[in-house]
């Protein structure tokens, strides 16, 4: 296979599941957290691998990089996950060279997202990049691609109203929240940017509708990037103060809670917090349930929305009659006057996409023949210096220098991209030097 500085894009692959074809369940036996993710960088040599990077969120688990073979990614991703690469492949999708990297673009700018334009995978595909990056695994391609990705998002976030709204799963939790207690005739606490929510809310016996939700304790478990983006929808569009944040590293619950006007408690006092709580919020990137049977059952009537892949409330704590539980692909099925709006998008948000993805296989195509470029300029300050040389052709030894030499070469880079006729203009390139 080719090294880190000169990878061949016939060998750039992407394997995945998604949301399309799996259910949370499903998924959490394949989601990687940031522990796993450390164990599989340090790995990846055993499998042959050398740049790649995994996005693991709560609708995809995907690994993208070079391989000989798809097969190789799929069995380091397995490596560590609950689930077989047996099952993996039969859920699997692979796209390879180009068709791979416009997935990565399409998947970037929430095009493929479970909820249409929902812009919060950029952090997140952010974050693992960074990570990989840390242990070497992004060579010049990977980076390149990433920033012409990066790019893509930011112009269709620009230009676009791809991800207008608050149509987000953080944001779609606290529609439904609101919905649940307050029935569909509702008075928003704050001015919403869509007046025409929202999803059906399954019906349920244990609440009556207009129940005020400031009367509601909400506990929520996890202030990660998806925690603190619901808490702060919480505060903002529910009018609410009456949360409670717990996180494994203390620190991090107490500083948003400071921020927001609200209440932290130390993981140790999880039991008797999710005891008295009416609303409980979970996003933690556990291996295992977090939120047991134990914790909830014979205590009041909850509602539970878990964002986490695998899931951190265990199934039997799912199934109390007390409990109406909300996962991901629920908050998934919404209807909101954003998102036909999004769909009229769509069309800009791809042009912008090809149009980046032009200027990327260009830059590839370019660098294939950066050894040529280097191996001439090379042989040009051999002629500068080569005394037979100068002797038998008169010209000005000080108008021969690095400057001319620099002119010369990108003329020839020009005239490779524009003609492909690497020989001929090789041959031009002497000519022009010595004329």
């Amino acid at each position: 296979m080719s090294t880190k500085d000169n990878q061949n894009i016939q060998d750039f692959w992407v394997v995945g599941i998604n949301y399309k074809k799996t259910d949370a369940s499903l998924r959490g036996l394949f989601a990687v957290n940031n522990e796993q993710y450390d164990q599989l960088l340090s790995v990846a040599p055993e499998f042959g691998l050398n740049e790649f990077f995994i996005l693991s969120t709560c609708n995809r688990t995907e690994i993208y990089g070079f391989a000989d073979s798809p097969k190789q990614l799929t069995n380091l991703l397995c490596s560590v996950c609950a689930g077989d690469a047996t099952t993996f492949e039969s859920i699997s999708y692979i796209r390879n060279e180009r068709k791979a990297i416009e997935h990565l673009f399409h998947v970037a700018a929430g095009l493929d997202s479970q909820i249409l334009g929902d812009y919060e995978i950029l952090g997140q595909i952010k974050i693992a990049v960074k990570n990989a990056k840390a242990r070497g695994f992004i060579g010049s391609f990977m980076e390149r691609l990433i920033n012409s990705v990066l790019q893509a998002s930011k112009a269709i976030k620009t230009h676009t109203a791809l991800s207008g709204g608050t149509v987000s799963v953080s944001f779609a939790a606290v529609q439904y929240i609101r919905e649940f207690f307050e029935g569909p005739n509702f008075t928003p606490k704050m001015k919403c940017p869509s007046s025409a929510h929202m999803m059906t809310t399954p019906s349920c016996a244990h609440y009556t509708h207009q129940e005020k939700i400031e009367d509601k304790k909400i506990v929520l478990l996890g202030t990660g990037k998806i925690g603190k983006s619901t808490c702060r929808n919480l505060v903002d569009y529910l009018g609410t103060h009456n949360i409670t944040l717990i996180n494994r590293t203390e620190e991090t619950a107490a500083s948003l809670a400071q921020e927001l006007g609200l209440t932290s408690a130390p993981i140790e006092a999880l039991e008797s917090e999710l005891a008295d709580a009416d609303i409980i919020l979970v996003s933690t990137s556990a291996a295992e349930p977090v939120i047991l049977e134990k914790h909830l059952e014979n205590k009041g009537k909850k509602l539970v929305i878990d964002f986490s892949i695998p899931c951190s409330v265990a199934v039997t704590a799912q199934a109390l009659p007390n409990v109406t539980f909300v996962d991901v692909d629920l908050l998934s099925k919404i209807k909101d006057e954003t998102l036909s709006q999004r769909h009229a998008e769509v069309p800009k948000a791809v042009a912008i996409i090809n149009e980046l993805i032009g200027e990327f296989i260009e830059w590839y195509d370019m660098r294939k023949h950066v050894p040529v470029l280097k191996e001439v300029k090379n042989k040009l300050k051999e002629i500068y210096i080569d005394p037979v040389v100068l002797n038998n052709i008169h010209f000005c030894h000080n108008e021969v220098n690095d400057e001319k030499i620099q002119k010369v070469i990108n003329s020839l880079a020009i005239k490779i991209r524009k003609n492909n006729t690497l020989g001929c203009n090789y041959i031009q390139a002497i000519n022009e030097y010595i004329a």
